[in-house]
């Protein structure tokens, strides 16, 4: 059940339709998304009331039909069989039931009208609507319009069941930079990235967003690339080197010379990747149009061979009892239990999984989840934290390492850079000694002088750059690395690295039980880091250093093989096309990039790689809570049905069949929320 799917909803009139669950997910989400920066901006809060209004205009509408023919339906009931009232009689009894079937009955007839005219017959559309009527054509006028009525509120379910499906791929349009302050006639000009043209110089403030790809023209950079490679630490840049469009500038001013156009930029092809992986996600059915089709025509045809097969071998065939038989049997045969136990039993998984930290973005992910047997994860902030944490304090001789961090964050003391930040987490109770003369050796690290002793903090480069000698063995730490000269003389290191989540090692040990064959890693991080990492996790193949492009293409070249039901899970802006291509998109919910979140079909809210087991327990619940109340429904349903064809079975029995057993579907599938899952 994962895309093209049909359902059928209500448009802006209030009309209901059938169309694809693609097609329901763009009508939900055609009007404009609000992102988190744009609902603090005033200029945009009118907008995003009225949107917000229209919605609900479109929800109330959407369940209108339904309250009216309920109202309608129970004052008919109380009127007639409390009250019993003598005016409620003859042409009365039967305009009010009319009155009371229009607004539901009246959508389905359109659309099995609609279908007919495709040449496709047997819709359920079609089978409720000659059920409901032979209903009234009976004289069972508040059952003709309880069947309809079931019908309907069942199709609300589940459109409430894919109401958080996922968001238009528009919001990726709020990614990309929105202006570029470019150089022109000797002053700097803000203006849109769009109309840049290559060869012109840019100029990027802290904390802004590279807009274009360029060359950087300032000395050096440090720059956050995580949303483009995955990188968990801030990439250095020296002049005349490549910087990518989305890119954040981290420190300083710089200028970048461009070199390609805005729509030829690295975040251009972000977007365009996920436009395009979107366009290849698998197709199926609905378990409930598969049903029907099978369904419904054997009813219907069984209905016309008891009206006119007894004539050839009943003496006295009377054509009004067996036409009178042929229609309690059509409504008796009536889908409402079948219909609404299906979407129930996805809303109580779906709200099972809500409780426990899972969004689902559609009744399909529920059932697709139990059938993934490899699993793509990203690295930074799916199975690490993506914060930085001192791992390792190394000292040569007789260092004393509560003086030696004294010295090494008084220097870090004078830096905004992230490793610094970490390295001041160290706790210290006694205060900082002053740091002088603080230079900064661009792409290297810092020097400075505290008390009289001269001191290096930086990497090898800077140590090699003042001769001092490094131990060899630091060649081999994959981590990131700051190394300390004090005087002349190599003082340690510290290594600083990107902590696991508590439950990322249990986590994949429990995959594993759960049947997912093959755990692959796909990282931005440099190959070494990645490696040791899925070494600590027991994951056997793992690739760094990747593209967004080329997650993608490890991902399409794993679903070439159609035994493989892939699921990946991410985080940032660069997983967001791997998040669309894989059969299950899941994205980290708590710190993970709003386009990863909009793109994915499940998030993990609380942002724990074990909740995917969870979800795989739950969607396997879900599945069987579905099948026992298809199973009770088609059982009664027989049952029932021969009981009607023999003219055993009265209306009471065709309200069992369908109001009783959707209550037993409904109970059965509440199960759900109840169930522990640890």
């Amino acid at each position: 059940m994962k895309k093209d799917n049909h359902i059928h909803t209500y448009d802006e009139n209030g009309k209901m339709t059938c169309c694809s669950l693609e097609e329901k997910i763009e009508a939900n989400t055609s009007s404009p998304i609000v992102t988190k920066k744009e609902k603090h901006d005033a200029g945009n809060r009118s907008d995003h009331l009225n949107d917000k209004y229209h919605i609900s205009g479109l929800i109330w509408k959407a369940y209108l039909p339904s309250m009216i023919s309920l109202v309608m339906l129970l004052s008919g009931l109380v009127i007639e069989h409390l009250l019993n009232a003598s005016f409620y009689k003859g042409s009365l009894k039967v305009v009010w039931y009319i009155i009371a079937y229009i607004p539901v009955g009246l959508p389905v007839m359109k659309e099995a009208w609609e279908a007919l005219r495709k040449g496709e017959i047997f819709t359920e559309f079609f089978l409720m609507s000659i059920a409901t009527i032979g209903a009234f054509t009976i004289g069972q006028y508040p059952e003709g319009v309880a069947v309809m009525l079931f019908y309907a509120i069942g199709e609300l379910f589940q459109t409430a069941a894919v109401k958080r499906a996922k968001s238009n791929i528009k919001a990726l349009l709020d990614v990309r930079p929105k202006t570029a302050s470019v150089l022109r006639n000797g002053n700097y000009e803000t203006i849109n990235p769009e109309t840049v043209q290559i060869g012109e110089t840019i100029q990027v403030k802290v904390g802004e967003k590279i807009p274009l790809d360029g060359t950087l023209i300032s000395e050096n950079a440090v720059l956050n690339t995580a949303a483009l490679t995955g990188e968990s630490k801030p990439q250095y840049a020296l002049k005349g080197e490549k910087v990518m469009a989305g890119s954040i500038n981290l420190e300083g001013v710089i200028d970048v010379k461009v070199e390609k156009l805005f729509n030829d930029s690295s975040i251009a092809r972000i977007l365009e990747l996920v436009q395009n992986a979107t366009s290849r996600k698998s197709k199926t059915e609905l378990l409930i149009r598969r049903l029907a089709k099978i369904y419904t025509p054997i009813v219907v045809y069984l209905a016309v061979a008891i009206c006119i097969v007894p004539y050839f071998f009943v003496s006295n065939y009377q054509f009004s009892d067996w036409l009178y038989r042929a229609l309690i049997f059509l409504v008796i045969s009536c889908p409402c239990a079948l219909v609404i136990s299906i979407p129930l039993g996805y809303f109580g998984g779906l709200g099972a999984a809500s409780k426990n930290g899972l969004l689902f973005k559609g009744a399909s992910y529920l059932d697709l989840i139990t059938k993934v047997n490899t699993l793509v994860l990203d690295k930074t902030g799916t199975v690490t934290k993506g914060v930085f944490r001192i791992k390792h304090i190394v000292l040569t001789g007789s260092n004393d390492e509560s003086e030696f961090m004294r010295l090494l964050m008084a220097i870090e003391a004078k830096s905004t850079h992230p490793i610094a930040k970490a390295i001041l987490e160290y706790p210290q109770n006694q205060k900082l000694p002053e740091a002088t003369n603080i230079q900064e050796i661009a792409g290297k690290g810092l020097k400075g002088e505290i008390a009289g002793k001269s001191i290096l903090v930086g990497n090898k480069k800077l140590m090699e750059q003042f001769n001092i000698s490094v131990p060899t063995a630091t060649d081999e730490i994959v981590e990131s690395i700051v190394m300390v000269g004090i005087d002349d003389q190599f003082a340690g290191y510290v290594t600083i690295a990107d902590e696991l989540k508590k439950d990322a090692k249990q986590s994949i040990q429990q995959l594993h039980k759960a049947g997912i064959k093959d755990i692959i890693m796909l990282s931005g991080d440099k190959d070494s880091i990645t490696q040791k990492v899925a070494k600590e996790l027991g994951i056997k193949n793992a690739k760094g250093g990747l593209l967004p492009e080329d997650k993608l293409n490890e991902v399409e070249q794993m679903k070439k093989d159609p035994s493989k039901i892939v699921a990946f899970v991410g985080d940032g802006i660069n997983d967001a096309p791997v998040l669309a291509v894989s059969d299950v998109g899941i994205a980290m919910g708590t710190f993970g990039s709003d386009v990863a979140i909009e793109t994915a079909d499940v998030i993990i809210q609380t942002d724990q790689p074990s909740k995917i087991v969870r979800g795989i327990k739950i969607g396997t619940a879900t599945q069987r809570i579905i099948w026992q109340n298809i199973t009770l429904a088609f059982g009664v349903k027989v049952i029932v049905l021969i009981l009607g064809a023999v003219g055993l079975a009265t209306m009471w029995e065709a309200v069992f069949a369908d109001v009783g057993v959707a209550l037993l579907a409904i109970l059965n599938a509440v199960r759900l929320q109840k169930m522990e899952w640890d």
